[in-house]
């Protein structure tokens, strides 16, 4: 297993149909979520929960995708409604990380879905770690809400996000990062 500093500094996201199999095994699947559970969670309201999909289950969630989207565009053509239906199933494993904030007295919903965010983001470090790759994504059918409600989501749930899981076919390519003197400011307390 690569050091902490090496594993942070070699994550890398890669394509959905570029990962292939075997899947994470269920006792794996399970270090993961256990992992991606492991986040900040101001006030412990565990403002986020998960949706696995393995096996069939990825073209049974297809299938509502592939509707929703024959739905939307009256015009869509059989390859398109068939690109739709494999959307899942790009992927050995895709996990659904739903972010269910929502009002409270004292943690801002915002930190709420910060916390789902954070969630993701372990899950996807958490598969590197293992040996695996990973990529976060939304696409359109995260944000429909027929897709949505098919899917078991709540009123006021959202999808934070995608998290594709495999094994990389091909070595990752490095791709160019922020340089920090763009991105970094250092406060200086004004002088009086």
């Amino acid at each position: 297993m690569p050091d902490a500093l090496h594993l942070l500094k070699t994550r890398r996201s890669v394509k959905p149909m570029e990962l292939t199999g075997p899947a994470p095994s269920e006792v794996e699947i399970d270090t993961l979520l256990g992992i991606a559970s492991r986040v900040p969670d101001h006030g412990k309201l565990t403002p986020w929960r998960f949706i696995v999909f393995t096996g069939d289950a990825r073209l049974a969630a297809g299938a509502i995708i592939a509707d929703s989207f024959r739905a939307n565009h009256a015009d869509a053509t059989p390859e398109q409604i068939e690109f739709e239906r494999n959307r899942l199933a790009r992927a050995p494993l895709v996990i659904a990380v739903v972010s269910s904030a929502s009002p409270h007295a004292k943690i801002p919903e915002w930190e709420q879905q910060m916390s789902a965010g954070a969630s993701a983001m372990s899950l996807v470090l958490a598969a590197h770690a293992m040996g695996y790759a990973a990529s976060w994504i939304t696409e359109w059918y995260a944000y429909d809400r027929r897709v949505l409600d098919a899917l078991g989501l709540a009123a006021n749930e959202r999808v934070a996000g995608f998290v594709h899981i495999g094994r990389p076919a091909n070595p990752p390519e490095e791709r160019e990062r922020p340089k920090l003197e763009t991105i970094v400011t250092r406060y200086s307390p004004p002088r009086n």
